[in-house]
């Protein structure tokens, strides 16, 4: 077993299993996907740390977007409740590793990612890993992607200060949208299930992650 295998699984022993993850096939699919392969050259030994992840591309010193937290992303997916025919929506998708996680769980991923940089990098790697019930997209992250909507299950990679009622449109009726809601001070994963045409919120488990670009909460100036 190579040193990065041994990585992974014991960030899925130790990480991931310790933390409530009942659904077998969360890290089932974390031990099956390298996420080393989705970041840079200088990043690969520091992959499997239970920290954020910065994201680098070829060209870009920084794209300022990271990949969560193993512990904080199995722990999304499990609020998610993810069918084996479901049709994922997966935002900010960054180089892929999320959308790849979530093709060994659900029917079919659209990833959804606005910095061209990174769809090419995402692109390139889920090809190089055959990873071929991923539809990549490219578009404003807070639209989300109603031309293959509605979607049973939404994932959004990072906090947002709210969600936008144009994405919790496009969920269907019994379908769960996931993210980590933060103010700026405090943060907490929580999920968004529709009931024909009402939308309940519940509460996760504490959180933390960077806004993704459109998310942030909006400046309010004081005169």
């Amino acid at each position: 077993m190579s040193d990065l295998s041994l990585q992974r699984l014991n960030m899925v022993e130790s990480q991931v299993r310790p933390s409530d993850v009942t659904d077998r096939r969360i890290p089932r699919a974390m031990k099956a996907v390298p996420r080393e392969a989705f970041v840079s050259a200088a990043r690969r030994s520091l992959a499997y740390l239970d920290t954020d992840l910065p994201l680098d591309v070829p060209g870009q010193t920084s794209t300022g977007r990271v990949l969560l937290a193993p512990r904080t992303f199995a722990k999304l997916l499990q609020l998610a409740s993810i069918e084996p025919n479901a049709i994922v929506l997966d935002i900010g998708c960054g180089t892929g590793y999320s959308s790849a996680i979530l093709a060994q769980l659900a029917q079919t991923v659209v990833a959804l990612e606005r910095d061209a940089a990174l769809v090419q990098e995402a692109t390139r790697i889920l090809q190089s890993l055959s990873v071929d019930t991923v539809a990549m997209v490219q578009g404003d992250l807070t639209a989300g992607y109603p031309a293959e909507g509605p979607f049973d299950a939404i994932i959004i990679e990072g906090a947002v200060a709210n969600v936008p009622e144009a994405v919790l449109g496009q969920l269907k009726d019994g379908g769960r949208l996931v993210a980590i809601l933060s103010d700026g001070r405090t943060s907490r994963a929580l999920v968004w299930q529709r009931n024909g045409s009402a939308v309940s919120e519940s509460d996760g488990f504490d959180a933390a992650a960077p806004y993704l670009p459109g998310f942030e909460p909006v400046q309010k100036f004081v005169f």
